[in-house]
């Protein structure tokens, strides 16, 4: 019987030969699914040998942010200049042997940086310590793709390894919602118009064995996200662009980088050349928002705010605060933009806005 890798192999060169039109979309998506599946089932076959565990990294702070690239593009430099960490630094592959963390204070935020080993063409696969650099990204909030200005184009492959691996950037998890039923064949309902058509949606389905399910899809999906939600276990992490080394490039080589990421950060780690503008930009893009506690009866503290990001909700802060508030909840309070009206009782899935207000009352 031939491995998962050649059978994944096989279905792609299928999917190659098959020319994509409305007869076709519903067999190309079932292709889909079955690798997604087969891929997934290959990464469990690696975990319970052992292969799949990676570095430990314990979170911390307001954020955490890896740094991702290929080996020698300057990210150990990198971490020391931005974070004061002593991470090795050297010019040749695979100087960092595992996870360096650092830590950013700025603007009132701590921000966590992790310097891991460098990313090359295969990682999600297994090479070049792939999966255990894969595991680390898959639980930050952000990377930054670390690029060389001479080779901007390992862009792609970084973005391709991360995919493959189940990792979705600056994407938003998809609206759709599937609950099985122990009866009664598949209902689809969307309230908008969909490019995928009924028999596709039955298709992937059919292939994770989901035949009784009522589907409710609120945007138009492909079918890759529609696997996406089956399989429920991607990490979708925002991201931004640096490109290293502006100090040894010619100007014209600087302006083609320019063109194909109009959005990158140019600098020199080693130089020190833009370091303060990458730091507001990691602020910026993380989506910090502020958020002031105010115990029972009494005012609220609007000196020094909690520091959160964007779409963190009451039970988050919880965890956040301490170890029994979940677990003691009763209800909460809130003033400022998300209320419908001062002291809006909420619960735990409440989300916060900036510079809202926030009483939790707990059982004594």
């Amino acid at each position: 019987m031939s491995s998962i890798q050649e059978q994944i192999r096989e279905i792609e060169d299928e999917i190659r030969k098959t020319q994509y039109n409305k007869a076709t979309s519903h067999h190309i998506g079932r292709l889909k699914a079955k690798i997604a599946r087969l891929r997934d089932e290959a990464e469990k076959k690696a975990s319970a040998k052992g292969g799949g565990d990676g570095y430990s990294v314990r979170k911390s702070g307001d954020g955490t942010v890896t740094l991702v690239g290929f080996p020698s593009v300057g990210k150990s430099t990198l971490l020391n200049k931005i974070t004061g960490a002593k991470s090795a630094v050297g010019a040749y592959e695979f100087t960092t042997l595992t996870v360096v963390p650092g830590v950013l204070e700025h603007k009132g935020a701590t921000i966590q940086f992790l310097d891991v080993p460098g990313l090359v063409k295969g990682a999600s696969s297994g090479r070049g310590r792939g999966k255990e650099v894969i595991s680390v990204i898959r639980n930050s909030d952000m990377v930054i793709f670390l690029l060389d200005v001479f080779q901007p184009k390992h862009y792609e492959v970084l973005m391709n390894e991360l995919y493959q691996a189940g990792i979705r950037i600056d994407e938003e998890p998809p609206d759709v919602v599937i609950k099985k039923k122990d009866r009664g064949g598949i209902e689809i309902n969307s309230t908008i118009d969909l490019d995928l058509d009924d028999e596709t949606i039955k298709a992937v389905l059919d292939e994770y064995k989901i035949h009784n399910a009522s589907v409710l899809i609120r945007e138009n999906i492909t079918v890759d996200q529609l696997i996406d939600v089956i399989l429920n276990n991607r990490s979708y992490v925002r991201s931004l662009i640096a490109i290293n080394k502006v100090d040894l490039a010619y100007p014209q080589l600087i302006e083609e980088c320019r063109e194909l990421y109009p959005n990158a950060i140019f600098i020199s780690a080693h130089k020190g050349i833009n370091i303060e503008t990458l730091k507001d930009a990691i602020y910026d893009r993380l989506g910090f928002i502020r958020v002031y506690l105010k115990p029972q009866g009494q005012p609220a503290d609007m000196e020094e705010p909690l520091i959160v990001m964007s779409g963190t909700n009451v039970g988050q802060i919880c965890d956040r605060l301490h170890r029994d508030f979940r677990r003691k909840f009763r209800y909460a309070q809130v003033w400022g933009t998300s209320a419908k009206h001062p002291g809006q009782r909420v619960g735990l899935d409440h989300r916060m806005q900036d510079e809202d207000i926030l009483t939790i009352i707990i059982q004594k």
